[in-house]
């Protein structure tokens, strides 16, 4: 999508959900001195129009974020997503990655720890990356380079 040669020319792609509301249930509260719970389906609903950095698809269509991947544990303030890249020598992981970190950055309070990593044995460079994208100074310092953050907001667009 942002570039000439794509890593993976043709990915398999899925349908994407149009209302996910109806499959989680919902227990909502309305007390203003509580800080607000999130669920996975909040989160998931936050990052699944994430764009592919190489293809016009979201990354839910390619199947990158999943629903059941991403795990949230209000009492330790936590979230905990994990992501598949579409061929194990993706040169987009981290890209990807450091996408559905600024998204969930802007998005989600400062209270909450997020966590970000490859799926299991899925990337030939996974702990690599995982270090990369979980290691606060190196994030820091990838979104102060204007070039990677408007690739990274060109993702986010319509996200």
């Amino acid at each position: 999508m942002f570039g000439t040669a794509k890593i993976n020319a043709n990915p398999t792609v899925y349908r994407a959900e149009d209302k996910l509301e109806d499959k989680v249930t919902r227990t909502d509260i309305d007390d203003e001195e509580t800080p607000d719970e999130f669920d996975a389906l909040e989160i998931f609903e936050l990052i699944r129009g994430i764009n592919d950095p190489e293809h016009p698809l979201t990354l839910e269509q390619l199947r990158v974020v999943q629903l059941k991947d991403v795990h949230v544990d209000n009492k330790e303030n936590s979230v905990k997503i994990n992501f598949t890249p579409t061929i194990p020598h993706c040169s987009m992981a981290t890209l990807i990655g450091l996408s559905i970190r600024v998204k969930l950055i802007r998005s989600l309070p400062p209270r909450l720890k997020v966590d970000i990593q490859i799926s299991k044995g899925t990337h030939n460079q996974e702990k690599a990356v995982n270090k990369q994208l979980n290691d606060k100074e190196r994030v820091a310092a990838a979104l102060e380079n204007d070039n990677l953050l408007s690739v990274v907001d060109k993702c986010l667009a319509g996200s």
